[in-house]
């Protein structure tokens, strides 16, 4: 065997099967999926399905997570298995981040609204002894 084909044959061997495979079945899949993750909540407002407004709103934000993770999945190629898990891993801190974000800026928001006074009126002023 020449050197050659013995390093064409090494390199063969270190090729697990790591790399993205997906089909068109696959896309098809991901798109069926999204396509029906879309019609339901556009069915329950346009029917007006639900008893409340609120109920239909949460429901249509679990739809609308569900959709996330399809299109993550499906179309992003996002799973344990791709680049050893770090680029899910590398989503979740992300995400991880964004909510902390978020919900401290929130926070923050409430309690400034809540403990913050507004400055007296000029006839407010008036009336104070």
């Amino acid at each position: 065997m020449s050197a050659h084909q013995h390093e064409h044959q090494a390199h063969d061997t270190h090729h697990d099967d790591h790399g993205i495979h997906f089909s068109v079945k696959d896309y098809a899949v991901g798109f069926l999926l999204a396509v029906v993750l879309t019609a339901i909540p556009f069915w329950l407002v346009m029917g007006q399905v639900l008893p409340s407004p609120r109920i239909t709103a949460f429901v249509i934000l679990a739809f609308a997570a569900v959709q996330v993770v399809v299109h993550m999945v499906y179309f992003l190629h996002l799973n344990a298995k791709n680049e050893e898990g770090w680029s899910l891993l590398a989503l979740v801190f992300t995400a991880a981040l964004v909510m902390i974000v978020l919900s401290g800026s929130v926070w923050v928001m409430f309690h400034l609204d809540t403990n913050m006074m507004p400055a007296p009126t000029a006839a407010e002023m008036r009336t104070m002894p």
